[in-house]
């Protein structure tokens, strides 16, 4: 491997897996306060997309590791789809 792409390839990124996401009106979000439950429509054993540098590479389910959350990858675009979601 060219020493400039493992370089490259040892640089940390944000990895997030997204659970839910939903809009809401800013009077609401401006309103919340701890304890605050909010509602999602997506189903709490659905897939959960999983983005690398806020783009999404592929999608998983949750499971439990010990006492931790981890993800379990069940589908991830070609290495291709994966790079290009590192860039700007």
């Amino acid at each position: 491997m060219p020493e400039d792409l493992s370089s490259i390839l040892s640089l940390e990124v944000p990895l997030i897996v997204e659970v839910a996401r939903r809009r809401m009106a800013l009077a609401e979000a401006v309103n919340l306060v701890h304890g605050a439950i909010i509602e999602f429509p997506q189903s709490s054993d659905g897939e959960l997309r999983v983005l690398v540098n806020n783009k999404a590479i592929g999608t998983g389910t949750a499971v439990k590791v010990g006492e931790n959350f981890g993800v379990r990858i069940s589908n991830v675009g070609d290495v291709t789809s994966r790079v290009q979601a590192l860039g700007a």
